[in-house]
């Protein structure tokens, strides 16, 4: 079985994937897949780069993350643009590694971690979609404390994704990591047991 993985910005995606793959199942990573396409060398990035200018760079080559969230965040037809540019990439790396694990692994559980699964349209790829949820008081706690952002700054990348109580009702299957740890881990228990990964 395939299923998608997300939520929101500091739900705790990170968390759960990690749990699931100390149960045994295998994870293709979008995030990674996305700071690698922004290496430098990679066409993606020097079609970035031809877009937003050398300003998005540091004077090393490599892309510098802060200035260009701080351009995209704050202007959604930037954003746009920075996801045109990135979004085909992604996804084709996303499903080559998909095929490959689940053939040379058919009776394992692999597990796709994309942020903006359904942002992007990609549900259709997946059996079924897993949500991390997190109300978003909590969201905004956690991403002050772990980004150093003031209030307005984690709300605006918040508000930049889709609501997280919109993900939860389109969920097929829904992990509240708004608790504590152990009450997270309860949660990827039973779904290992009921789906049968056992």
């Amino acid at each position: 079985m395939i299923i998608g993985l997300t939520g929101g910005i500091a739900t705790g995606k990170s968390t759960v994937s990690a749990l699931l793959v100390d149960k045994g199942a295998l994870l293709v990573d979008a995030d990674q897949i996305a700071r690698e396409v922004m290496l430098p060398g990679h066409p993606v990035l020097a079609e970035v780069i031809a877009h937003f200018g050398q300003v998005v760079l540091l004077a090393d080559g490599t892309l510098d993350r802060k200035k260009l969230g701080d351009i995209v965040f704050n202007n959604p037809a930037e954003r746009k643009a920075l996801n045109e540019i990135t979004h085909p990439a992604i996804r084709k790396e996303i499903r080559e590694q998909m095929e490959t694990l689940e053939r040379k692994h058919p009776d394992k559980l692999v597990v796709v971690d994309i942020p903006l699964l359904y942002e992007s349209g990609l549900e259709s790829m997946f059996e079924r979609v897993m949500v991390v949820y997190a109300p978003q008081s909590v969201q905004q706690q956690r991403l002050m404390q772990r980004s150093g952002l003031n209030g307005d700054e984690a709300m605006a990348r918040i508000r930049s994704q889709m609501d997280i109580e919109e993900k939860k009702l389109k969920a097929d299957i829904v992990i509240d990591n708004s608790g504590s740890a152990e009450e997270t881990k309860h949660q990827i228990d039973e779904f290992w047991l009921r789906s049968g990964c056992v």
